[in-house]
């Protein structure tokens, strides 16, 4: 991997370019984020005389499997400018990278330990299925939005409606990262229909798309489910 430098409406010297290769060592980035594919690093200068005490500006892209990490900075001059991006980046390195550790198995607890350690924890016959208990006769049922719950509960039952612009998988996956959940819900500027990305084992993410079964979206528009009778 090489780092890429590159100046927007200003020359780069061969001196910072030599800087860079210095200051950004590709050998600790690796060992932070083993699968970086791409460092690349713009340099801009503000003309603007009235920002004179951050008028050179540098930007570090680093682009791998998961979310794209930028760290960008300001500062008199591009020296200064690189050494506060390159600490800015960094920090975010090593926040993924501590994310990572932490989801590979600490404090997980295995199948087995859920139902005797978890109160309340939903209990499985052999086959998988979930084990019903029986209710007695004459048990009140409340609805409570959409669900209809039978017995005194307690049930805690919370509903958001989200408005979300459309983006593309890599900025829904940078999303997931930024908020530090492992799935994310979006809907793909492609498809205009609801996705799911989420976390998997080690570096890995998957991505789940839904498409309206046109069937069914028949049925439902001729009147209900009695189109698909048998």
């Amino acid at each position: 991997m090489d780092i890429v430098v590159k100046g927007r409406k200003t020359e780069v010297p061969e001196r910072f370019r030599k800087h860079v290769a210095e200051k950004l060592k590709l050998d600790k980035i690796q060992k932070l984020d083993g699968k970086v594919i791409s460092l690349d690093v713009e340099v801009s200068k503000e003309t603007n005389p009235r920002q004179a005490d951050r008028s050179d500006r540098v930007e570090i892209t680093v682009r791998g499997r998961g979310p794209v990490i930028r760290a960008e900075a300001s500062a008199a001059d591009p020296y200064a400018a690189l050494d506060l991006a390159t600490a800015k980046l960094d920090a975010s390195l090593r926040k993924q990278h501590e994310k990572r550790h932490n989801r590979r198995g600490a404090g997980r607890l295995s199948a087995a330990e859920v139902a005797a350690r978890v109160p309340d924890a939903a209990h499985l016959n052999g086959d998988g299925s979930l084990v019903r208990e029986e209710e007695p006769e004459g048990v009140p049922t409340t609805r409570i939005g959409s669900l209809e719950i039978q017995g005194e509960g307690p049930l805690v039952v919370r509903e958001k409606t989200h408005v979300a612009a459309p983006m593309s998988l890599d900025q829904a996956l940078y999303e997931m990262e930024l908020v530090g959940h492992d799935f994310y819900l979006f809907i793909d500027s492609e498809t205009k229909e609801p996705s799911v990305v989420y976390r998997r084992h080690a570096y890995d993410y998957g991505v789940i798309h839904l498409n309206t079964d046109p069937m069914v979206a028949k049925a439902q528009s001729a009147g209900g489910g009695s189109a698909l009778g048998g």
